[in-house]
């Protein structure tokens, strides 16, 4: 069926970056086929085989697939399903900024998370991260919250949620986060469907 929307990833738990697009999408009430490969030493096979099939022209994942098109990068992923569904973005074009530069400030915080996975990098750890954090916790602080922009969540605040998930799963996270970000990680678990996914995946 063209219309059918297939997530794939890999078999990383809650790690990730796919888990940011398969959080914004049960959030989004979409209902998907849920495809996971093995993240061992297999996958650079599978990855090769994935590329060769036409899935994905990087061979890397996430990829949806959604009315006969392919989907890749998670973050144009989310913008593509923010603007089908004409929510969970800015309203106006000074809002859509405000979500984009902070999408970009994840993004790099995100590049160096991935280097840092191999453990042993303490500038990551001692300067990248408390950076990270209060950058992203004074954009967060201008507004009354919970979320980027206030009481309505946007799609940069599923991977504001998951980088600080993942910080935390990796040891990295700083003893204490702002103020502005203790408020909306609260708020975000407490979504019902994200509340229910994570009493269903520790």
């Amino acid at each position: 069926m063209a219309d059918q929307l297939v997530y794939h990833y890999l078999t990383l738990g809650r790690l990730g970056r796919g888990e940011v697009v398969n959080l914004f999408l049960k959030d989004a009430g979409f209902e998907f086929d849920d495809v996971r490969y093995a993240y061992d030493d297999t996958w650079p096979e599978t990855s090769k085989k994935l590329k060769q099939e036409g899935l994905t022209r990087t061979g890397l994942l996430p990829v949806i697939e959604h009315k006969g098109e392919k989907l890749t990068q998670h973050l144009p992923i989310l913008r593509y399903f923010a603007r089908e569904i004409g929510g969970y973005d800015g309203e106006t074009n000074w809002e859509k900024y405000i979500v984009d530069a902070v999408a970009d400030i994840y993004i790099d915080w995100r590049a160096q998370w991935v280097a840092n996975l191999k453990g042993g990098n303490a500038e990551y750890k001692n300067k990248v991260v408390p950076d990270y954090y209060n950058l992203v916790g004074q954009y967060y602080s201008e507004r009354e919250g919970p979320y980027l922009l206030g009481d309505k969540v946007t799609y940069v605040d599923f991977a504001v949620f998951q980088s600080i998930d993942n910080d935390r799963r990796t040891g990295t996270l700083p003893e204490s986060l702002p103020e502005s970000l203790v408020k909306f990680e609260k708020a975000f678990e407490a979504r019902p469907k994200i509340a229910e996914y994570i009493k269903e995946h520790k």
